[in-house]
C-alpha cells in the first residue's frame, strides 16, 4: 500500500513538472569601475574667471574612466528577440558623492528590445547615435577624456553628452555597415522643437579599417531664461558641456555637431585614428551674441602596444574658431596628450597621462565681452581652466573593473 501511494505521488509530481510552462531565459549583471588618481595642473582658476590662477595638486576620481556601478540585463523573448535594460550611476571614489546631483542613475537609464535581424530600439537616458558610433574612434579611447578630449570636449566625442527622454534605433551590421538614429523629446509645453535633440550616424567596420560619420543638433530649451544661472546649455534633453571655449555662447538657440572619424590597425602593435569636427553655436532672438560661432577641430592619435601588459598613446588636436561677434583674431587651441597604461591583470591597471595646451586669439567671455582665449585641457578642466594661454597637467592612478 505504501509503495502504491509513493508511486502515485511520484507520477503526480512528474505530471506537474511536465505541465509547468517553460520560461524565457534572463540574466542580470552587476558591473562597475573604480578608479582614483592624483593630478596636477598649473594655473587653475574657476570657469568664467581669467585671473588668480595657481597650480594645484589634488586627488581625482575618474581620470582614465569614470567611476561607476551599474546593472544590465537581458531576457530572451524568443525568435531572436531580447528585452534589454541598463541602469548606471556614476560616483566619486574620492568622497563617495554622486556624479550628477539628484540623479539616481545619471550615466544611463534605459530599456529596449533587440532583434538580430531588425536591430535595437531603446528609450530613456542614454547616449546619442552620434556618440555611440563615433566615440570608440575618437581621441578619448586611449588618451582619456579627462586629459585627451578635444578642448572642452567641444565636439562631444567624449561622454560629456548624455540625453534624457530619448528614443534610439540602431541597425544590425550589414557587411560591416551600421546605421543609427536618435530623437530626444523636449517636453516643452507649446513647442515640439525646444529642448529636443536629433542625431544620426553611420559606421563601417571591415578588417583593420573603421570609418564613421555623424550629425547631432541640440535645441536648447531655456533661451531667454534669465541670467547664466539658468543657462540654456542645461537643456531639458541633456547636458552639453560648458567650458572656457563656449562661455560666451551659453544662450545659443541650438548647438550643431558634424564629425567624421577613422581608424586603421596596422597590426597587433600599431594603430592610428584621426578625426574632423565642425561645431556650430546658433544664436536666437534672445541670445546674447548675434553671429553664429563655428569651431573646427582636427586631431590624430597613435596607439602602440609593445607587449601584453603595456599600452602607450600620443595625440595632437587643433581647434580654431571663426571670426564672429566682434572678434577679428579668432581663438585657436593646440593640444598634445600622452598616455601610458600598464595591466596588472585583466581587470586592474596603472596609468599615467600628461597634456599641454596652448590657446591663442580671442573669444567671448561670460559677459559677452571680447577676451583673450585661455587654455582648458580635455574636458577634465572644464570647471578649472587656466587663467593664461598655456596649461600643463598630468595625472597618475589605478583602475579596477568588476
Amino acid at each position: 500500500m505504501t509503495r502504491i501511494k509513493l508511486s502515485a505521488i511520484g507520477a503526480a509530481s512528474a505530471l506537474a513538472f511536465c505541465a509547468t510552462p517553460t520560461f524565457a531565459q534572463s540574466s542580470v549583471t552587476l558591473y562597475g569601475i573604480v578608479t582614483t588618481g592624483v593630478g596636477w595642473q598649473n594655473s587653475q582658476t574657476t570657469v568664467g574667471s581669467t585671473s588668480g590662477g595657481r597650480s594645484a595638486t589634488k586627488m581625482i576620481s575618474g581620470i582614465w574612466a569614470g567611476s561607476r556601478f551599474g546593472l544590465k540585463g537581458a531576457e530572451d523573448l524568443g525568435g531572436g528577440t531580447k528585452a534589454l535594460f541598463v541602469l548606471e550611476e556614476g560616483f566619486s571614489s574620492v568622497n563617495g558623492n554622486m556624479s550628477y546631483s539628484n540623479l539616481m542613475f545619471g550615466r544611463q537609464a534605459w530599456v529596449g528590445v533587440t532583434n538580430s535581424t531588425y536591430g535595437t530600439v531603446s528609450a530613456g537616458r542614454q547616449y546619442t547615435s552620434y556618440y555611440s558610433l563615433l566615440g570608440p574612434y575618437g581621441p578619448t579611447t586611449w588618451l582619456t577624456g579627462y586629459y585627451g578630449a578635444h578642448p572642452g570636449d567641444i565636439d562631444g566625442l567624449d561622454t560629456s553628452f548624455r540625453t534624457n527622454n530619448m528614443l534610439v534605433y540602431t541597425s544590425p551590421s550589414f557587411n560591416g555597415l551600421t546605421v543609427s538614429g536618435s530623437y530626444a523629446l523636449g517636453g516643452v509645453p507649446g513647442s515640439i522643437n525646444r529642448g529636443s535633440t536629433i542625431s544620426a550616424a553611420i559606421q563601417y567596420l571591415q578588417g583593420p579599417i573603421a570609418l564613421a560619420a555623424g550629425y547631432q543638433r541640440t535645441n536648447n530649451s531655456t533661451v531667454g531664461g534669465g541670467d547664466y544661472g539658468a543657462e540654456s546649455t542645461a537643456n531639458s534633453a541633456g547636458q552639453p558641456a560648458v567650458s572656457a571655449l563656449t562661455n560666451g555662447y551659453r544662450l545659443a538657440q541650438a548647438q550643431q555637431r558634424i564629425a567624421v572619424v577613422g581608424d586603421y590597425k596596422f597590426n597587433e602593435a600599431w594603430e592610428v585614428s584621426a578625426s574632423y569636427s565642425n561645431v556650430q553655436y546658433v544664436p536666437g532672438v534672445n541670445s546674447k551674441f548675434s553671429d553664429e560661432a563655428i569651431f573646427n577641430t582636427v586631431g590624430a592619435v597613435l596607439h602602440f602596444k609593445p607587449g601584453p601588459a603595456w599600452d602607450l598613446a600620443g595625440g595632437y588636436s587643433y581647434t580654431r574658431a571663426t571670426q564672429a561677434n566682434g572678434i577679428t583674431n579668432s581663438a585657436q587651441y593646440h593640444q598634445v596628450t600622452l598616455s601610458q597604461y600598464y595591466s596588472l591583470s585583466k581587470r586592474t591597471g596603472l596609468y599615467a597621462v600628461e597634456a599641454v595646451q596652448r590657446a591663442n586669439g580671442q573669444t567671448l567671455g561670460t559677459n559677452q565681452n571680447v577676451i583673450n582665449a585661455t587654455a582648458s585641457i580635455g574636458d577634465g578642466m572644464n570647471s578649472t581652466p587656466a587663467s593664461c594661454r598655456t596649461q600643463v597637467a598630468a595625472g597618475v592612478g589605478i583602475i579596477h573593473k568588476f
